[in-house]
């Protein structure tokens, strides 16, 4: 069964059409990287995905449960990560990470964020506020309280934004001990180079549909970018005979 089903997928708002019929599967495991430039939709599906937006037509399933009926079911098997960490500044690191384990209700919570902390280079931090940390152990602690209850599919919608390059290295280290624990993750990114680095398969999104989807082992990551913008004129040479 696949992990992540999408099938004739449409968002609007309004007069606009934002994702117009796309198709997505994801096997359990796979990290996908989707790509695409700026208003090609990769935002908006990551909402849907994530059970923040609705669909206007089409079916979306996650490990087995349909969105957005079953949204309740989805988020608990989900960890979702965007540019904005969205952490309570006020709080310790391990207060943040606290108030997440309490409601998910996780047992064992001090290990567990004890595990978490080690994990993302935060343990020694664990006691400061986080409105003392840099942009870049905010997005590390972001991401550990995402994976704090232990989801099936990872989410990550331009984690790298904001971030300088010694912080973009050490989330680059948070990412792949993500995927080597065998979770399927689904990383939205402007930087090929860096989702050639991470990613299994390479998504192009382009005018709201994947106009190409392309396994890592069919081609050497120096050409992604050839393969990006071959998938993109492609898809405006569509368009314009539409």
């Amino acid at each position: 069964m696949n992990m992540i089903e999408v099938k004739k997928l449409v968002k609007r708002f309004g007069l606009k059409t934002v994702l117009r019929g796309l198709d997505f599967e994801v096997q359990p495991g796979e990290f996908v990287a989707l790509l695409g430039p700026n208003g090609a939709g990769k935002t908006t599906f990551l909402r849907i995905l994530a059970s923040l937006s609705s669909p206007s037509i089409g079916q979306v399933t996650i490990a087995g449960y349909n969105l957005p009926k079953q949204a309740a079911a989805v988020r608990a098997r989900l960890g979702v990560v965007s540019h904005m960490p969205l952490l309570y500044n006020d709080l310790t690191a391990e207060e943040n990470l606290l108030f997440y384990a309490r409601m998910y209700g996780i047992q064992n919570s001090g290990e567990r964020i004890t595990e978490v902390l080690l994990m993302v280079g935060l343990e020694k931090r664990r006691l400061d506020l986080v409105r003392t940390f840099s942009r870049g152990m905010q997005q590390r602690l972001a991401i550990g309280r995402a994976v704090l209850h232990d989801p099936e599919v990872m989410l990550f919608d331009e984690p790298y934004t904001g971030l300088d390059q010694d912080a973009s290295s050490m989330l680059d280290e948070v990412l792949q001990t993500v995927a080597k624990q065998g979770r399927t993750v689904v990383m939205t990114s402007h930087d090929l180079a860096r989702a050639a680095d991470l990613a299994s398969r390479f998504d192009i999104l382009s005018r709201g549909v994947i106009t190409r989807s392309v396994q890592r082992n069919e081609i050497d990551t120096d050409d992604l970018l050839a393969v990006y913008r071959n998938a993109l004129r492609e898809e405006e040479k569509v368009s314009s005979k539409a």
